[in-house]
């Protein structure tokens, strides 16, 4: 069974409908329970920092969601919260990844969003798919390069697109638009 962690913020439906595509049978949930007993887990996010992190933390998911230890794939958001200090609303993540998030520097349009291309793909995640590929991206804040880092992205300044830990994975972009791309990265984590 794949969780879909529920915290009132946008796109996990979309994410679902995403798996379900893929034939990929997924339940929205704010259980611990199910959440703990689940294959993978998947942390989707469209939303803003502070007042997510206060659904997650009346829920004590800010305390589970580090300490799991089957596959977990945070998207946009989801990425954002599962690393340090952030930028927007002077939040802190769950710090699983040792990088802080930050506004983008405005000397472009901000928020980021669209396609663009990333490379230095150095993970599971990324099996089958070549370096250089198009993903989808809606964000005004971003991750900086860092050693977790296993996908770089080119917007304003360099930037990671995708981080790994151990058994934690997140993504900047959004998988379920982006198309085969998409598709075939969350293929990839369904099959790790």
């Amino acid at each position: 069974m794949i969780a879909l962690i529920k915290y009132n913020g946008g796109n996990v439906s979309s994410v679902q409908n995403a798996l379900t595509r893929l034939n990929i049978d997924s339940v929205i949930t704010d259980d611990p329970e199910l959440i703990l007993k689940a294959d993978k887990v998947i942390f989707p996010g469209v939303g803003e920092a502070s007042s997510t992190m206060k659904l997650l933390k009346e829920k004590g998911l800010d305390v589970l969601i580090p300490s799991l230890k089957q596959p977990v794939l945070g998207i946009c958001l989801g990425m954002q919260l599962m690393c340090g200090d952030n930028e927007e609303g002077n939040t802190r993540g769950m710090g699983i990844f040792d990088v802080d998030v930050k506004w983008f520097p405005p000397k472009d349009l901000v928020p980021h969003m669209g396609w663009n291309t990333i490379s230095e793909l150095k993970s599971p995640l990324f099996s089958g798919i070549e370096d250089k590929s198009d993903v989808y991206f809606v964000h005004s804040y971003y991750c900086g390069l860092a050693d977790a880092t296993v996908a770089a992205c080119d917007y304003i300044l360099p930037f990671s697109a995708s981080l790994q830990k151990d058994n934690f994975f997140a993504v900047q972009f959004h998988p379920e638009k982006s198309g085969a791309t998409g598709s075939r990265i969350l293929n990839n984590f369904i099959n790790l």
